[in-house]
């Protein structure tokens, strides 16, 4: 009776071993000191209340002191918020999701281009980690990037909208920054291609 437990044992140990191991190798999406795991659906169209962030992520004029000129976008990736700079020590800030450990970034870049309801094609890395994804996906309600994306200078990295707005305040993209339609779609309007866009991550003691 004693050798089948610690058979047993045995056995379970290993398998905790092996998920241990496997979760290592997935990347994961990040909120807070949380480790969550939220897989791309695309085709999913969120509900008006999904919709409908928690307060501290909603769209809202903030203080906020910078040297940056009015039309300025700054996105600062550690707190998960995305500031259009008003002049007057103001700005606008708006939650959002940004790219998890491993594909988080910092720098200078314009807007090059804009494009409402754009296709989606998952990025390489992306597939790497959900081969299940499609390759090509047309614009529309269920698609990944959303209501609108806004292009940042020559790389494959975009401000755009989400299908999934539970992600907000999450590190989980591949590098994109993601934001509910309703916001993207309020900032599309408000900032013109060659809008200056500056990245900042706080950097890890």
């Amino acid at each position: 009776m004693r050798a089948k437990f610690v058979g047993a044992a045995l056995v379970a140990l290993a398998a905790l071993s092996v998920s241990a191991a496997e979760a290592q190798m997935r990347p994961a999406a990040s909120v807070g000191n949380q480790i969550v795991d939220v897989p791309e659906q695309p085709g999913y169209v969120p509900s008006a209340a999904e919709e409908q962030l928690d307060p501290a992520y909603r769209r809202q004029p903030v203080y906020f002191r910078t040297n940056e000129p009015p039309g300025t976008i700054v996105i600062h990736t550690s707190e998960r918020f995305l500031y259009l700079v008003q002049g007057d020590n103001r700005a606008i800030r708006y939650g959002i999701g940004v790219g998890r450990d491993g594909f988080q970034w910092s720098g200078l870049q314009k807007i090059t281009r804009k494009a409402e309801w754009p296709d989606w094609r998952p990025p390489a890395e992306m597939i790497e980690r959900q081969p299940y994804l499609p390759r090509f996906m047309a614009g529309g309600p269920g698609n990944p990037l959303g209501a609108a994306a806004l292009y940042l200078g020559g790389t494959v990295y975009r401000i755009h909208g989400t299908n999934m707005p539970q992600t907000i305040g999450m590190a989980i993209s591949s590098g994109c920054f993601r934001l509910v339609n309703g916001d993207v779609q309020d900032l599309y309007n408000r900032v013109p291609v060659g809008t200056k866009v500056v990245i900042r991550q706080a950097p890890t003691l």
